[in-house]
C-alpha cells in the first residue's frame, strides 16, 4: 500500500493511507544502511504487519521533488512564514534568514504578520514597506480575532504548505482558527502514542481538504543560511534582481565595491535599508564560515 508520512516520533512513522487510515510503521533497516531518513511529507510504500492494530513497515520511500533541512520535511509546494507584528516584536534578521533558505529551495512563500490587533498602523506600514520587494505575498492578520484567517485558508487549497515561525507568534491559534479538522488526526495519532499534543515538538502533516495538506512545525529561535557560498547570497534577495549586471564589476557582491547599482538603488530609496543591512549581516556570516 502507498501513503504519506504525516508524523515521525521515537522511531515510529505514521503513514496515512487513503481510504484506510493511519498506520503506525517502523522503517526497514536498509534505510539506515543507505543513510536515508524518512521525512514527514514523504510518500511511502508500506507492508501491513497487523491489520487490526493498523501496524506496518515502510518498505520504500518514493522520490521527493524537494526537501527542507529546517524544518525537516519533504514535498513542499509553499511556505506560510508566520511572525508577530508585535508582542513580541518581529526579529527581522531571523525572518530574512528563513526567506533566503525558502528562496534557495524554490519554495513559494507567503509572509504573514499575526497580532495585527496589537500593532500600530505605523508599525504595520513600516513592515509592509520593508518587505514590499521581497518576492513574497505579505498579509497582516489577527488569528485571535479571526481577521484574515479565511484568506490564509484559501491560499492553502490544492497545495502542500509548511507553516513555520518562531515560538510565541500564534501558530497554534492560527491552526485552530483555519484548520479545526486537524484535531481529529491529532487525536488519532495521540491515541496511538499514548499522549496528547500540547505544543508542536515535531513536524506534523494534516490533510485538510482534497489535495490540500498543511505541515505544522516546531517553533524556532535561530536559523542559519547553511550551505551557501558568499557569492550566491545575492541571488536570493529578490530586491536585487533588476540591478544584476548593472554594476561596474562582474560578480559584484553589493558590499565594498564602487559603482554598485544596488547601493545606488539603496541610496535612492528603491531598496529597503533594513533588508540590505540584513543581507550584509548574512554575507558576513557566510564569509566567516568559509575556510581560506
Amino acid at each position: 500500500m502507498k501513503g504519506r508520512i504525516v508524523k515521525g516520533i521515537a522511531g515510529f512513522y505514521y503513514v496515512d493511507v487513503p481510504e484506510k487510515g493511519i498506520y503506525e510503521c517502523k522503517a526497514r533497516g536498509v534505510f539506515r544502511n543507505q543513510e536515508i531518513k524518512p521525512l514527514v511529507g514523504d510518500y511511502a510504500e508500506i507492508d501491513v504487519t497487523d491489520e487490526e492494530a493498523m501496524a506496518g513497515q515502510i518498505t520504500a520511500i518514493l522520490p521527493r521533488f524537494n526537501e527542507l533541512i529546517r524544518p525537516a520535511v519533504a514535498n513542499v509546494d509553499q511556505a506560510v512564514v508566520l511572525f508577530a507584528a508585535a508582542k513580541p516584536a518581529p526579529n527581522l534578521a531571523l525572518l530574512d534568514h528563513f526567506l533566503v533558505m525558502m528562496q534557495r529551495n524554490h519554495v513559494q512563500t507567503i509572509l504573514v504578520f499575526n497580532k495585527s490587533d496589537a500593532a500600530s498602523a505605523r508599525k504595520m506600514e513600516e513592515l509592509a514597506q520593508i518587505y514590499a520587494g521581497c518576492g513574497c505575498r505579505v498579509l497582516f492578520i489577527s488569528a485571535k480575532n479571526g481577521e484574515g484567517t479565511e484568506e490564509v485558508r484559501s491560499l492553502l487549497k490544492g497545495r502542500t504548505t509548511v507553516l513555520a515561525g518562531p515560538s510565541g507568534v500564534g501558530k497554534s491559534t492560527l491552526m485552530n482558527a483555519i484548520l479545526p479538522e486537524a484535531g481529529m488526526q491529532t487525536g488519532e495519532i495521540s491515541q496511538k502514542i499514548g499522549r496528547g499534543r500540547h505544543t508542536t515538538r515535531h513536524a506534523e502533516l494534516f490533510q485538510v481538504g482534497e489535495n490540500t495538506y498543511l505541515f505544522d512545525t516546531p517553533g524556532f529561535s535561530s536559523f542559519g543560511v547553511w550551505g551557501l557560498e558568499p557569492e550566491e547570497l545575492r541571488y536570493y534577495m529578490p530586491e536585487f534582481a533588476s540591478y544584476e549586471g548593472k554594476c561596474r564589476f562582474d560578480g559584484c557582491l553589493h558590499d565594498r565595491e564602487p559603482d554598485c547599482a544596488v547601493k545606488e538603488a539603496l541610496e535612492a530609496g528603491e531598496i529597503s535599508r533594513a533588508r540590505y543591512d540584513s543581507y550584509l549581516q548574512m554575507l558576513e556570516i557566510l564569509r566567516q564560515a568559509k575556510p581560506y
